[in-house]
């Protein structure tokens, strides 16, 4: 019997947790938690909510980045964990073919039936690798589009269509890449032109900013891309499975069939990390022409029945519970209530979004003592006042969100699809009374701003 005991491993150094991530882990994660004040110590956690050890309730509007698409710790997720656990499958024998794979593979196509055939790998990175290899390979041609501000994973070739320089700086050489503005089809097409271009690979709403494709621009960019012989490529890592009120975010759009669809995150149930690439029959069938190339792109830990299983539990909830619907309504009436905001608060210059991914634009005020304010931050580092607004919400509301990325004056939320009208009310009364305080022109909010400003001016 091994000496093991998580429990009480848990309970004599989980207090550590800050000073171990700083000695062993990434040492600016624990240094910019504590800078921003989100250094809290969270006990437990289910649904949209997390409990700190004082009993105090705080609701989840980040949702792990959109991983936890039904909230943390759902019951039907669990317990399929404990059966696939408890049922000890002879799993990754990496020679025979389990049941779950096929029947999750089953169960994905049938929200997208013009496709035929699923990979599984472990993460959302490695869906967008997949369809890049297998983009290239079947088209013959090197280079891949993508658009300015996209965020399609931090591997080398994920890296390669990433449109934050932020994230490229330093790892270069990259894969053959072109970077095109969202809704440019004379770009889209001169870039075609050329003869060399495998794929588009494009967000259907980008998560940076939350900004959706232009109306029309996805079916006409699909109908340029197969008439030079591309592919088209939907990253559905953070919108799809629901998340944007249907349950993949480009089928807002008539018409639009990816030849490629990449998924991750909200398929995991928060629990063991899952990517899976869906595409067309005749590319997985070039990918693997014979029985030479059977391993030529697989995943050491792809498809293992853990994660199948969660995955199975988790498209069964959203079926049994409506929660695309849920979304979309949920995420209609957030909107609506904030949107609402904007003709009142000076500083609230828009919000957008589609089902439960919203974004909350923050501008230049127009009168003169608020334009001072913001003009200071603005000259030591753009996004403080995004973050001004964050950090409030968290240590006087109870409320986790953050803003969709660096430089950026925005909040996203992207909260477990489970939410409903008590948790729309509470965060739209919070966010009121944030605003009505920074617009006050002073006051503590006011304060941190200016310790901000300070800390990112000695970052320089």
């Amino acid at each position: 019997m091994t000496g093991f005991d998580l429990t009480k491993l848990l309970a004599e150094r989980g207090a550590e947790r800050y000073d171990l991530h700083a000695r062993y882990v990434n040492h600016q994660l624990p240094r910019m938690l504590h800078t921003i004040g989100f250094d809290k110590v969270y006990e437990r956690a289910e649904g949209a909510y997390f409990w700190d050890a004082d009993g105090q309730d705080y609701l989840d509007m980040l949702a792990g980045f959109g991983v936890m698409g039904l909230g943390r710790h759902h019951p039907v997720v669990r317990q399929a964990l404990h059966d696939v656990l408890d049922a000890q499958l002879a799993d990754l024998t990496r020679f025979d073919c389990q049941p779950l794979p096929g029947l999750l593979a089953e169960k994905l196509l049938s929200h997208t039936p013009h496709l035929d055939r699923v990979f599984f790998g472990n993460s959302g990175t490695e869906a967008v690798e997949t369809a890049l290899k297998f983009a290239r390979y079947a088209t013959g041609k090197p280079r891949v589009l993508y658009c300015p501000h996209a965020f399609h994973g931090l591997t080398t070739g994920s890296l390669s269509v990433n449109g934050e320089d932020g994230f490229r700086d330093g790892f270069a050489p990259l894969l053959p890449d072109t970077g095109i503005e969202m809704g440019d089809l004379d770009a889209l097409e001169r870039e075609l032109r050329r003869g060399d271009v495998a794929a588009f690979i494009v967000e259907p709403i980008q998560g940076k900013g939350v900004h959706p494709t232009p109306p029309g621009f996805l079916r006409a960019a699909q109908e340029l891309l197969h008439r030079h012989k591309a592919l088209l490529i939907a990253d559905e890592v953070q919108t799809g499975l629901g998340r944007t009120g249907d349950f993949f975010a480009y089928q807002h759009e008539d018409g639009v069939e990816p030849d490629l669809v990449c998924v991750a995150k909200a398929l995991s149930g928060g629990y063991v990390p899952v990517g899976a690439t869906l595409g067309k029959d005749w590319i997985f069938k070039k990918v693997y022409s014979s029985m030479d190339r059977v391993l030529v792109h697989s995943a050491s830990f792809g498809a293992n029945a853990q994660a199948m299983a969660a995955g199975l539990a988790v498209l069964t909830v959203m079926e049994d519970e409506q929660t695309v619907a849920n979304a979309r309504h949920t995420g209609d009436l957030l909107r609506t209530k904030l949107a609402a905001l904007v003709d009142r608060y000076e500083l609230l210059h828009d919000v957008r979004g589609r089902g439960l991914m919203i974004g909350i634009e923050f501008g230049r005020p127009k009168s003169l003592r608020l334009r001072g304010h913001w003009t200071m931050l603005q000259a030591a580092r753009k996004g403080l006042f995004a973050q001004m607004v964050v950090v409030p919400l968290l240590q006087r509301h109870r409320i986790l969100t953050q803003v969709s990325g660096d430089h950026l004056e925005v909040i996203k939320l992207i909260p477990p699809l489970t939410i409903g009208e008590r948790e729309v009310g509470r965060f739209v009364t919070a966010f009121t009374e944030v605003m009505d305080d920074a617009h006050q022109g002073g006051g503590l909010m006011w304060d941190f701003g200016r310790t901000l400003m300070k800390q990112a001016l000695q970052s320089r």
